[in-house]
């Protein structure tokens, strides 16, 4: 459910079900340990070692009730876990928090917010504003994904019909039925698709057994962007199984490893706004495809009204502390404070051993934040009076005190879910949907503080910090948020140690990958544009109303001319901001865009620009605008999107 905030500073939130939470991370409630307190919180190093050995965690017996993913977790790790845990009971930040309890959303309501989410709210509301939008949206849909949506229709179809209320629901079969004139071209090309996409899913290990060509191990971590991971999740599903992988130790995970794509990847922030809204919607409904096909569900859940800070650092959402820190510094996308912290120890140094799990002292940090929340932004505190230690507690309390889970309110059952599906590629693909739909805030913050992670765990020959070291101590500070822990069980909280560890692992460990737009998704995109594009050419008003624009004005000017040297070996890129306004670089197979950058700096010697703030973009034809990748091959890129026009601008990291 999306957040709200009223005129009093209101936030409506919510956070997961404690009697589901065990259920979510997919582990069994194990039994009673022997002499354990039913004090929530009340944890120690010995309760941490009992419940590892009654686990079966470094025993070498065979676990009882053991979770897949507490096979890379040992007893030492997981009493790091809980002493973390104790660590944050006894620094006393939650003693004031509200006594939250979750409202599962009501039948149907939930497939209504959804549809909404999706652009498809014209599907259950003929007055909704998106019809011509939504008709788009649905001729892109993958057979996963059209099930997704089938499904929520016909669930709230069937609510309403026992409410008694009048509807407008349209049959299933109605909204995917292909017009007369293009059925039968559609059921050729979906013949060709069909079979083309299962050879190239079986090729890269999906459905492909241990014998065949691209099977086995290997084809296990090969990581298929181009076909949607729902419809390679059907055919895992169907049968066309490999054999599982082994499960890794500590930092072993496996290589997952992407083919390179000529057209270039696409990372988060290299979309325009306008494109990364229709992948918002492209990506909620595979997630929930991919959900569906494994046969889990996840269940949204309603508002509850928390009161939130207006100003400040700590206890402050997201979204006001970027206000605060843009009106000081514009294009700020990571709250300075945190910034400032994770900046504050790598200055100190990352080779101190224990950094991020020893404490700093807890009066001394109550302190501390007490000063920052009153000099921070006047830029009159002292830096470098702040120990390593204090600094570290402090950026985990900043996490801890946000109003809201840093992985939203709207999805922290599907993170916890992650771990149900059943292969570690699975799990990837579905915190890759997951990322890219958080809010941009929540991304940008998280995204940096994976980063921090990774250059702490950099150093782990002398700070001792592992991957795993860092995964247990930050799971809880991450997953424990505000009012969370006020009614879990014990027993919960110990099977939920090693999901959330889990899950932080996989962040961390494989976030290059994660960041990403997957090509499916992007080609998704690029066909919505070209029918969007179609209609709007159909429409000589706003046709005629686009050519009065300078932009579209100019564009005409250098068509002809782009189009023709295109044809004649040459494209023409444009630099409207520097004062080589266009160039002609001649194309051949091999020119990518990192060479046609280098060709641009060779001649626009007064410069003033770094080269890594440099981007060439891909603009118009079937994309709005895409900061390309440098090793984007052009002609490739071109054979996608012939339309397409070349500009160079300075980007902001």
């Amino acid at each position: 459910m999306s957040r709200q905030q009223d005129e009093q500073g209101v936030v409506l939130t919510a956070y997961t079900s404690n009697s589901e939470a065990l259920s979510t991370v997919g582990c069994r409630e194990p039994t009673e340990f022997p002499g354990a307190s039913r004090r929530t919180g009340q944890h120690n190093v010995q309760r941490g070692r009992a419940a590892a050995a009654a686990l079966g965690w470094g025993s070498g017996k065979a676990p009882y009730q053991r979770c897949s993913s507490q096979d890379s977790l040992d007893e030492q790790a997981m009493v790091d876990y809980f002493t973390e845990v104790e660590i944050i009971q006894r620094s006393g930040d939650t003693e004031t928090q509200e006594d939250l309890q979750l409202k599962v959303a009501d039948e149907g309501e939930q497939e209504e917010a959804w549809l909404m989410e999706a652009g498809l709210a014209t599907l259950f509301d003929q007055s909704a504003s998106d019809g011509e939008d939504s008709i788009v949206l649905l001729s892109t849909l993958t057979r996963t994904q059209a099930a997704a949506v089938e499904r929520r229709v016909e669930t709230l179809k069937q609510t309403l019909r026992k409410r008694n209320k009048p509807y407008s629901v349209p049959d299933v079969r109605e909204i995917f039925k292909p017009s007369p004139a293009s059925q039968s071209k559609d059921e050729a090309g979906s013949t060709e698709r069909s079979g083309s996409s299962k050879q190239e899913v079986e090729g890269l290990g999906n459905g492909a057994g241990p014998d065949a060509p691209g099977g086995g191990a290997d084809a296990e971590t090969d990581i298929n962007l181009e076909v949607s991971f729902s419809e390679q999740a059907l055919l895992y599903r169907e049968g066309l199984k490999v054999t599982q992988p082994q499960s890794e130790a500590d930092d072993r995970l496996p290589d997952f490893r992407v083919s390179q794509d000529k057209t270039g990847q696409t990372r988060v922030g290299d979309l325009s706004s306008e494109d990364m809204k229709k992948v918002r919607r492209l990506v909620l409904i595979e997630m929930s495809a991919l959900f569906d096909t494994c046969g889990i569900e996840v269940k949204a859940h309603k508002a509850l009204k928390v009161k939130v800070r207006e100003s400040g650092l700590f206890g402050v959402s997201l979204s006001t502390l970027l206000e605060q820190d843009q009106r000081r510094v514009p294009g700020t996308r990571v709250p300075l404070i945190l910034q400032h912290l994770m900046s504050h120890i790598e200055e100190q140094g990352l080779d101190t051993e224990g950094v991020l799990r020893i404490p700093g002292a807890a009066t001394r940090v109550k302190a501390v934040c007490h000063e920052l929340e009153h000099k921070f932004y006047e830029g009159t505190f002292l830096w470098e009076s702040l120990k390593q230690h204090d600094a570290a507690s402090l950026l985990k309390l900043f996490i801890r005190e946000l109003p809201y889970p840093l992985l939203t309110v709207e999805y922290f059952s599907a993170f916890l879910s992650v771990l149900k599906l059943p292969t570690k590629k699975q799990q990837l693909q579905a915190l890759n949907l997951l990322l890219l739909l958080l809010p941009e805030p929540n991304r940008d913050t998280l995204k940096a503080l994976m980063e921090f992670f990774q250059r702490v765990i950099d150093h782990k020959d002398r700070n001792k910090m592992t991957l795993n070291n860092v995964a247990v101590v930050m799971a809880p500070n991450i997953f424990m948020c505000k009012g969370f822990r006020s009614k879990i069980s014990e027993q919960q909280e110990f099977a939920m140690a090693t999901g959330t560890a889990n899950i932080v692992r996989l962040l961390i460990r494989y976030q290059k990958l994660l960041w990403t737009i997957p090509k499916f998704i992007l080609n998704q995109v690029r066909k919505h544009n070209m029918e969007n594009q179609r209609k709007m050419n159909r429409d000589r008003a706003v046709k005629k109303l686009l050519k009065k624009m300078a932009y579209d004005r100019e564009r005409a000017s250098h068509k002809q001319e782009s189009t023709a040297e295109t044809e004649g070996g040459f494209i023409r890129v444009q630099a409207p901001q520097f004062s080589m306004v266009s160039m002609a670089v001649q194309l051949t197979e091999d020119l990518k865009a990192s060479d046609v950058l280098t060709r641009f700096l060779s001649q626009e010697r007064t410069l003033s620009v770094k080269r890594e703030d440099l981007c060439l973009y891909e603009m118009g034809g079937n994309i709005k605008e895409r900061c390309l990748d440098e090793e984007t091959y052009i002609t490739a890129l071109l054979e996608l999107n012939p339309s397409a026009e070349w500009v160079i601008k300075s980007v902001q990291h």
